[in-house]
């Protein structure tokens, strides 16, 4: 027999929502609301977020700034990088390209700095080995970071962001010393570094 779409249909196809099914639906919307109520009072209130300081900048300055905070700091090389230890409270100028991070940097434990990240490129990524620190490192802009180390050692920066078929090689380091440590000590040890205060090959990227 012929029908047309706007009859009803001959059974019954829909059925009243049960009494359980209806308590599990607000309780599932509920919980919703409560994860969508957490991203924003997370990111406001969290204890994730770093204290950073971020605006633009051009990506020829921003290398200008880190020649400047070489010539100024450099204490050494470091197989053919130059090594740079500022004194403490100052600004850190770390700069990211294709494919190395300059320059390698010396602090003080137990003291504070500004940790500043920009790439001369495309887009890098900060990773701090063996730290869980992750950052974007993104050009055109200088990303301040406030950080106060505590662990002596070496740690290895790592990109952790594909910038093209050299990413593997692009690992740069921070060096932590101790904080009863004597300043203006020379660079050495297994680094390979030296102190005859020259600019590495590297120096003017």
């Amino acid at each position: 027999m012929y029908r047309t779409g706007i009859e009803a249909p001959e059974r019954v196809w829909w059925k009243k929502v049960g009494r359980h099914e209806k308590i599990w639906v607000w309780i599932a919307f509920a919980w919703c609301m409560v994860l969508f109520a957490m991203m924003p009072l997370w990111h406001l209130r969290g204890g994730q977020n770093p204290s950073g300081i971020r605006h633009r900048v051009d990506p020829a300055d921003y290398q200008a700034r880190v020649l400047e905070f070489v010539q100024e700091y450099q204490v050494g090389t470091d197989n053919g990088l130059p090594v740079v230890e500022p004194p403490p409270g100052s600004d850190v100028y770390l700069q990211a390209s294709q494919y190395a991070w300059l320059p390698v940097v010396r602090l003080r434990q137990g003291a504070e700095y500004t940790l500043h990240l920009s790439s001369l490129d495309v887009n890098h990524g900060f990773s701090l080995y063996p730290l869980n620190i992750n950052f974007q490192v993104v050009p055109g802009y200088d990303y301040g970071l406030r950080i106060v180390p505590n662990q002596p050692g070496e740690f290895h920066v790592m990109c952790n962001e594909f910038c093209g078929i050299g990413h593997h090689l692009m690992v740069g380091k921070i060096i932590v010393e101790p904080a009863d440590a004597s300043a203006g000590g020379s660079v050495g040890g297994s680094s390979g570094a030296d102190a005859d205060g020259g600019t590495g090959a590297g120096g003017d990227r």
